[in-house]
C-alpha cells in the first residue's frame, strides 16, 4: 500500500515521504481499515517538526481517519464494510488511576494513533476495535474526519471552560478545531466573539455567526465569561486572562505551546480567574461530539487535497494559508 512517513525534515515539504508499505494486518481485538478520507490535523505537523517527541521513526500520520472495515470483526462492534473513525487516542492500560476513575485521557500508559502507532496517512491503518468510532451514516467522510481530532478536543476544551448558560465565549485562533467549537457553542445559545490573526478566518466566523471577529491581540467588545486558546501561541495566554470577565476560565486546547509569558496576579488571575489545559479526550467525549454534531447539523469547512498532497496540505497549514480544515481525500482503490 503507499503511506506517508515523517522524514525528520522539520519546516519544509520534505516532512514527510509518500513510499510503499505491506498492508498492516489486524492482531486480536483489531480491525483493518480501508482509509477513506483523514482529516489533516496541527497535532500531524507538531509530529513531523518535532515539536513532539519522537516516538516511533519513520511514524505514518493522521488520526481524523474515516473509512472501512475490510477485516477483523472484534467484540462484535464491527462488521465487514461498517464505516469506522479512528481517533487520536489509540490504547490506555485500563489500570492506573486516572484510567480507573474514568479520566482515560490522562492514563500514564496512553498510546496515540500517528504518534506512536502508523496513521490514516496511508491507504490502509489498523486500529483496536474498543477504540474506534461509529460514524453518523448523515455525514460524508471529509465532513466525518475534521471531528474525530478537531471536534472531540473543541468540544472538551468547551466543556471544561464551564461555559454558563447564554455565556459569552472567546475563541484565540480559529482553524479547524476552533471554527467546530464555535459552532457547538453558537447552537447551544452561546455569545462567541472570535480573535484571530486571519482576514479569511474572521470572515468564516461571522458568516458562522460569532458576534464579533477581530484580530488575536485586540480586546473583545465585551468581557469574556470563558475563552479558549486553540493556536499555539503561549504570548495569547495573558492576552485572553486579562479579557476574562469575574471568576472566567480559560482553557488551553493545543497539545503544544509556545512558552508562557510571565503573568501579572492583578491583571491575569485576581478575581477567582481559571487557567487550566486539554490533554487528548475519553471515548465518550468522541461519541457524545459524534452525536452531538449530526444533531446541530455541525459542518466543517472543509478544503480537500488529494492523498498525493498529504505534504502540500501539510505545508498550507504551517504557513497559515488554509481557513477551515483540510481533509485528504482521494485514495486509489488498490493497495
Amino acid at each position: 500500500m503507499r503511506a506517508w512517513e515523517v522524514t525528520g525534515e522539520a519546516g519544509t515539504l520534505g516532512r514527510v515521504r509518500l513510499g510503499e508499505r505491506p498492508v498492516p494486518v489486524a492482531g486480536p481485538g483489531e480491525v483493518l481499515v480501508r482509509v477513506e478520507a483523514c482529516g489533516v490535523c496541527r497535532t500531524d505537523l507538531h509530529v513531523a517538526d518535532g515539536d513532539l517527541p519522537m516516538r516511533r521513526r519513520r511514524v505514518v500520520p493522521g488520526h481524523e481517519v474515516v473509512g472501512t472495515v475490510v477485516e477483523g470483526v472484534a467484540q462484535g462492534r464491527f462488521a465487514v464494510g461498517d464505516r469506522v473513525g479512528v481517533a487520536w487516542l489509540r490504547h490506555t492500560c485500563g489500570e492506573c488511576r486516572w484510567c480507573r476513575r474514568g479520566a482515560e485521557n490522562l492514563c500514564t500508559r496512553a498510546q496515540f494513533t500517528g504518534w506512536d502507532h502508523d496513521g490514516g496517512y496511508a491507504e490502509h491503518v489498523v486500529v483496536p476495535s474498543a477504540y474506534a468510532y461509529r460514524v453518523p451514516g448523515d455525514l460524508s467522510p471529509e465532513q466525518a474526519a475534521p471531528l474525530l481530532c478537531a471536534g472531540i478536543i473543541g468540544y472538551r476544551a468547551l466543556r471544561r471552560t464551564g461555559l454558563p448558560p447564554g455565556g459569552r465565549l472567546g475563541l484565540y485562533g480559529f482553524g479547524a478545531s476552533a471554527h467546530l467549537t464555535a459552532q457547538l457553542a453558537i447552537a447551544q445559545g452561546s455569545e462567541v466573539h472570535v480573535l484571530t490573526r486571519g482576514a479569511g478566518a474572521r470572515e468564516l466566523a461571522l458568516e458562522l455567526g460569532a458576534a464579533s471577529a477581530g484580530d488575536a491581540y485586540d480586546a473583545p467588545p465585551v468581557p469574556l465569561d470563558a475563552a479558549i486558546v486553540f493556536a499555539p501561541v503561549g504570548d495569547l495566554v495573558p492576552v485572553a486572562l486579562e479579557a476574562l470577565d469575574r471568576s472566567g476560565t480559560l482553557v488551553l486546547a493545543g497539545i503544544h505551546l509556545s512558552d508562557v509569558p510571565p503573568l501579572d496576579y492583578q491583571r491575569h488571575l485576581f478575581l477567582e480567574k481559571r487557567l487550566t489545559s486539554v490533554t487528548a479526550n475519553t471515548r465518550a467525549d468522541g461519541e457524545e461530539l459524534l452525536r452531538l454534531a449530526s444533531a446541530l447539523s455541525v459542518r466543517a469547512a472543509v478544503t480537500t487535497y488529494p492523498f498525493e498532497a498529504a505534504d502540500v496540505a501539510l505545508e498550507d497549514l504551517s504557513s497559515g494559508r488554509l481557513t477551515g480544515v483540510a481533509v485528504l481525500s482521494g485514495w486509489s482503490a488498490g493497495g
